[in-house]
């Protein structure tokens, strides 16, 4: 996910680098294995001949084991069709898809961008390498939901405006490689951002999901702030992106909101056993939380509030519980 944006550049930042790209090179399109399947169809296929025998015997029916084992055949024919004929075909449509990608990104002329330092970035080579770029952007537009392929683009994207930044610095004013830089650096900084974007968004989508299925609070907290890193690698080359700022914000918000209503679970628990001090305790450590990460928004103000209500209330409660034992001692006094 997160490799450096160019193999020689000093950003340090990108500290998730390995995650993407190996869940890339490891990557195959879903396929449920042959025998989990079919135990799962024979379980179907049991429960509805049950069904189907007991509904039928109910009506009346002489022979209901014929017709329940007919409907029960035909619900696996069904699901072998399903599985060998329609599944497989669209798999084997995924793998050869992502063959395709793999061909194109690893065959486009590369040796043209290779040579880091060249003398001087002919028009023909400048005009090569932007071609170049086109294809691998193609290319990685096959398969639109793969990062790995905006990934590709956005590198060679990099490495191109580095050596067209170092040309422009050199070229006279009346060089007609002046124009031809400036056209490639535009088409190609479109193409930086577009990838780069398309990156971002992809795996920042997928670390939430798998933050939000996560079962333990470290493990959805941990996905979220990679997320967050994500984001913020995008943010250093883009940060007035309006679209990375909302999402960073929205990211924020949400790990906030794991930390805040783990407090608030722990308070309604102790709330719940009657240990109404301790409820307190955890309701402040949730109201800690919000305030920390400086969110400002409707719905933070709302939970703010919410918070505030039940610590009061819990006070009421503990104020009412002290004040029958002190008016026992103060009788107490009295009668002696």
């Amino acid at each position: 996910m997160t490799n450096k944006p160019n193999r020689q550049y000093q950003i340090e930042k990108f500290s998730a680098r390995n995650v993407g790209r190996n869940s890339y090179k490891n990557y195959r399109p879903f396929w449920f294995p042959a025998s989990n399947y079919y135990v799962l169809t024979i379980a179907v296929m049991v429960a509805f001949f049950f069904l189907a025998w007991g509904i039928l015997h109910e009506s009346g029916e002489e022979t209901p084991w014929i017709t329940a084992g007919i409907g029960a055949s035909l619900i696996l024919c069904g699901a072998v069709f399903l599985r060998e004929i329609v599944l497989r075909q669209a798999h084997n449509r995924a793998l050869l898809a992502r063959k395709r990608l793999d061909y194109n990104l690893k065959n486009v002329p590369m040796h043209i961008i290779e040579n880091r330092h060249p003398v001087k970035l002919s028009l023909q080579q400048n005009a090569d390498i932007i071609r170049m770029i086109q294809q691998k952007s193609e290319a990685a537009k096959v398969l639109g939901k793969l990062s790995e392929g905006h990934w590709e683009v956005f590198e060679t994207c990099n490495e191109y405006l580095q050596i067209n930044k170092r040309e422009l610095q050199g070229v006279g004013v009346g060089s007609p490689r002046l124009a031809a830089l400036q056209r490639g650096r535009k088409i190609v900084r479109e193409l930086h951002r577009f990838h780069l974007l398309s990156w971002t968004e992809i795996e920042s989508r997928s670390l939430t999901a798998e933050a939000k299925n996560s079962v333990s609070i470290s493990d959805k907290i941990e996905m979220a702030q990679k997320a967050l890193m994500v984001l913020d690698s995008a943010l250093q080359f883009y940060p007035q992106e309006a679209q990375l700022l909302e999402s960073g914000e929205a990211l924020k918000e949400f790990i906030a909101s794991i930390k805040v209503s783990h407090w608030i679970e722990q308070a309604e628990r102790s709330a719940f056993k009657g240990s109404y001090k301790r409820a307190i305790d955890h309701y402040k450590d949730a109201l800690f939380y919000l305030a920390r990460e400086n969110i400002k928004s409707e719905k933070v103000d709302s939970v703010a509030e919410k918070i505030n209500a039940e610590i009061k209330k819990l006070r009421e409660i503990t104020a009412k519980e002290r004040q029958p034992s002190t008016i026992t001692k103060s009788n107490k006094g009295k009668k002696k």
